[in-house]
């Protein structure tokens, strides 16, 4: 039995997300269809993790064990050529045979990209927001999510998570052109977690939810329906969400820059200590 780790990127825009569902469209479910192909034996596949319908990924995990016999560099060759365009395997490891791409990961990162300016090429990998934001108000705000948290009220319910206790590791916000990033280190996401959390850090940034309200809703020992309702109405949505980078043990976090950069406009600066970057 042979274990590879496959390092994948993907624009998640025409996917219902990563995991294989009946009469849908999804990540996992064309590499399996690409995997049948090359490998011609049965093997299995499993992701690090789940990203949803229309997010990306910049550098996806994932474990492929199979009997079958091929160096890396063929089967990442014979995987590519059976893959649409908007799925792309970046790498293929050979690995210890039990390596488990999800429960082997030690944390994981997540990217927003916010546009300061309407943008005709870049849509699929923004959200566009005309307001002017006040960044430093959002960078408050972000503090209080480091450390041990209950994510409850900042998630959708998953029969699956057995808990809504994530460990927020660091959280950046900085410019760069015309977009406003938000990158999030984890050891591990609930199910729209990372949407929730920038939709309400936009909503500090608006005016409309202070740091001080916001930091009290992620304390509440029991949210009330109304609290969960406005967080929820708030899910920023899918199109600007990369899955960064998933980290496994000796790993360090890659450089903080944008995934797909927008640049050239023209627009007032939101409000801001954050140094812009590139």
């Amino acid at each position: 039995m042979n274990t590879w780790k496959l390092t994948i990127e993907y624009e998640g825009t025409r996917y219902r997300g990563w995991q294989e569902q009946k009469n849908a469209r999804t990540i996992a479910g064309e590499i399996k269809r690409a995997a049948r192909e090359a490998l011609g034996c049965p093997f299995e596949l499993g992701g690090a993790g789940r990203t949803d319908a229309g997010v990306h990924a910049l550098a996806q995990a994932a474990h492929l064990r199979a009997e079958a016999r091929c160096s890396p560099r063929e089967l990442k060759i014979s995987l590519n050529d059976r893959l649409p365009a908007d799925i792309n395997i970046l790498a293929v490891e050979s690995c210890r045979q039990r390596f488990d791409a999800r429960r082997d990961a030690m944390g994981r990162s997540y990217l927003y990209q916010i546009s300061t300016r309407r943008t005709a090429l870049g849509k699929h990998f923004v959200w566009w927001i005309k307001d002017r934001l006040n960044v430093v108000a959002m960078e408050r705000a972000s503090r209080s999510l480091i450390g041990r948290h209950d994510f409850a009220l900042l998630s959708e319910r998953d029969e699956d998570e057995r808990s809504t206790i994530v460990v927020v590791d660091r959280i950046e916000i900085g410019l760069e052109d015309d977009l406003l990033l938000i990158r999030i280190a984890a050891s591990h996401f609930l199910w729209k977690m990372v949407r929730r959390i920038v939709g309400a850090l936009v909503e500090i940034g608006r005016g409309r939810l202070t740091p001080e309200q916001f930091a009290g809703l992620l304390n509440e020992k029991r949210p009330s329906a109304a609290s969960a309702e406005m967080i929820a109405s708030h899910t920023a949505p899918p199109s600007g969400l990369f899955l960064h980078q998933v980290l496994y043990e000796g790993d360090v976090l890659a450089p903080f820059g944008a995934a797909v950069p927008v640049q050239g406009g023209t627009q007032d600066r939101a409000d801001s200590t954050a140094q812009p970057r590139g």
